[in-house]
């Protein structure tokens, strides 16, 4: 073989070698480019990755906060009808008091009718047996009805009945009625009363007819 025939082998032996070369460098070049492709990707990847996450944080935040508004939402309103609750049962408490007093005092002047329309009776009784006299003391007539007139005040004072006739007292209008004034007898009777012209009665502390008197002044 000629120098000639060497030299051009050796040429096209370096241009192969300078062709392999250059792909050599061009594979490379793009397997680091698909490597920084892939690290890219893998980056967003991550980045996508973690936002869903920071998204689920804000999500579960919310939901926190949300409850928290609810319970304290719940305990207002839980004391509010707790309030309520004791409202009503104080009020209740008071009327169910006030109804056993009213049935109470009801119950002691359930017959305060009866026995007014009664007392004008024992009026008549007390009238007729002044007309007897002193002497009288065994007259069957009269004992008879003081018989009758003693059974029928024990019965009134059975029942709650109790009389007012006192004499030389302090008037007082919650239980005197003033028919009329005199000179006083005496100056410890002045303002007082002097007479009793009709008994007032009591039935259970209450006023039922007020005694009818007379006044010193």
């Amino acid at each position: 073989m000629s120098e000639k025939e060497k030299e051009m082998v050796e040429q096209e032996f370096s241009a192969e070698n300078t062709d392999r070369k250059a792909e050599h460098e061009t594979q490379a070049e793009e397997t680091q480019n698909t490597d920084n492709s892939t690290e890219t990707k893998s980056d967003s990847e991550v980045k996508a990755e973690s936002k869903p996450k920071k998204k689920r944080s804000l999500g579960f935040n919310s939901k926190e906060k949300e409850l928290k508004e609810e319970i304290e939402e719940l305990k207002a309103k839980h004391n509010e009808l707790n309030d309520k609750y004791l409202r009503l049962y104080s009020e209740f408490d008071n009327y169910r008091k006030r109804t056993i007093k009213e049935k109470a005092e009801l119950y002691k002047t359930a017959a305060e009718d009866t026995i007014l329309a009664v007392l004008p009776v024992v009026d008549d009784f007390e009238r007729a047996l002044k007309t007897f006299k002193a002497d009288e003391a065994d007259n069957a007539h009269k004992a008879g009805m003081e018989l009758i007139y003693n059974k029928l005040l024990s019965i009134l004072k059975n029942k709650g009945v109790e009389s007012i006739d006192q004499s030389a007292v302090d008037f007082d209008l919650d239980i005197h009625e003033a028919i009329t004034k005199i000179p006083a007898p005496t100056e410890e009777l002045k303002d007082k009363v002097v007479d009793v012209v009709e008994k007032g009665y009591k039935l259970g502390g209450k006023v039922i007819r007020f005694a009818k008197v007379v006044i010193g002044e």
